[in-house]
């Protein structure tokens, strides 16, 4: 289950990113899982590009991760939990100075 849950993250994040290479540049997303009385609670750990909200892209990977999860299993997610590890920049250029 939990690499159903990453695999889908993954194809959140690349269908969320509207800058071109972007997603390329985020490293895989990590998932666990933890399944009881036929349904799961879902932990995510991810990379997100920056600039962009935050907010709404967190909500899109956990409700495209809990809709994918439930389908592909048949059990009902009740929670995904998303940890953003590193903000990537989209332009891909690591460090910028302020002038």
């Amino acid at each position: 289950m939990a690499r159903i849950a990453a695999r889908a993250a993954k194809e959140a994040l690349a269908d969320s990113t509207d800058t071109s290479g972007a997603a390329a540049q985020l490293a895989a997303p990590h998932a666990s899982a933890t399944v009881a009385g036929g349904s799961a609670r879902l932990g995510l750990n991810a990379e997100l590009p920056y600039p962009s909200d935050l907010v709404l892209a967190s909500r899109h990977v956990q409700h495209y991760v809990s809709e994918r999860v439930a389908h592909l299993t048949g059990m009902r997610v009740t929670e995904v939990t998303l940890a953003i590890e590193r903000l990537v920049p989209a332009d891909g250029s690591q460090r910028r100075r302020v002038q």
